[in-house]
């Protein structure tokens, strides 16, 4: 098995380290035929517009988006989360072109710039039922982006509350026509739909490694159903035909 991780810009390498530590191949995808040798993909956290452009240039949203429609497992930390979402927000003028598929509202930027990038635990308990360990993540969150809402089938998987003078004011700050956030005491942080998980913090910069091992179990179960799949339709055509003979009565 191995899962792509794509490498135009930002935090790959680090994903690729992080899919080692557990046992499992990481490989760097920037061409749209590669998706074809990978079984999930992981779009890491960077710099959403940068990425989005050399995106285009590499004729990759296509391919992304046909990867995301077979249900291939997707996952996205950060600019990723963006990537993934329907809906976004609070981007650069011109805006930036969306993969999609994740039925979500994300405020890019959300938390601040750069220097108000910050370090919180947050509860995880799915992520804990599944891989054990403790019911918190220590979530690292850089530039990050936030979900304001989800559609019914999304599962929110972490929140974090809003509580400082310095969100409330960035919160005062965001242009009037986009979706107003503030009424909301938390924001969602972290989600799964189907075959897509997004995250707005960075586990790849953490040496706790169960949203890697989450996201690989992903993998391996959408691998499962797969086989199943086929080894159904070939139980089906590899059944005899009955022969009924005729009847002669005396």
């Amino acid at each position: 098995m191995a899962i792509g991780v794509l490498a135009f810009q930002g935090s790959f390498n680090e994903h690729i380290a992080a899919l080692r530590r557990i046992g499992v191949k990481g490989v760097e995808v920037r061409k749209p035929q590669q998706l074809q040798d990978v079984t999930g993909l992981i779009i890491p956290g960077g710099e959403s517009t940068t990425m989005a452009k050399l995106a285009e240039y590499h004729d990759m949203f296509p391919a992304l988006r046909e990867f995301v429609k077979m249900g291939k497992p997707v996952w996205g930390t950060c600019a990723g989360l963006i990537f993934l979402a329907n809906r976004a927000y609070g981007q650069k003028a011109g805006g930036q072109e969306l993969v999609g598929g994740l039925d979500c509202t994300v405020h890019r930027n959300f938390f601040g710039s750069q220097i108000q990038s910050f370090e919180a635990e947050i509860t995880v308990p799915q992520l804990a039922d599944k891989e054990g360990g403790p019911s918190n993540f220590r979530g690292v969150f850089i530039r990050a982006p936030a979900i304001l809402e989800v559609g019914a089938e999304v599962e929110v998987l972490a929140e974090i509350p809003v509580l400082s003078d310095k969100l409330k004011n960035l919160l005062m700050a965001k242009d009037s026509q986009e979706e107003n956030p503030k009424s909301l005491n938390k924001v969602i942080v972290a989600v799964k739909q189907g075959n897509l998980l997004g995250t707005a913090f960075h586990p790849e910069l953490t040496a706790d490694s169960r949203w890697h091992s989450y996201f690989v179990r992903m993998v391996n179960d959408d691998g499962e159903e797969t086989a199943s799949s086929i080894i159904k339709a070939g139980d089906l055509s590899l059944q005899e035909p009955k022969i009924e003979l005729p009847i002669f009565l005396p």
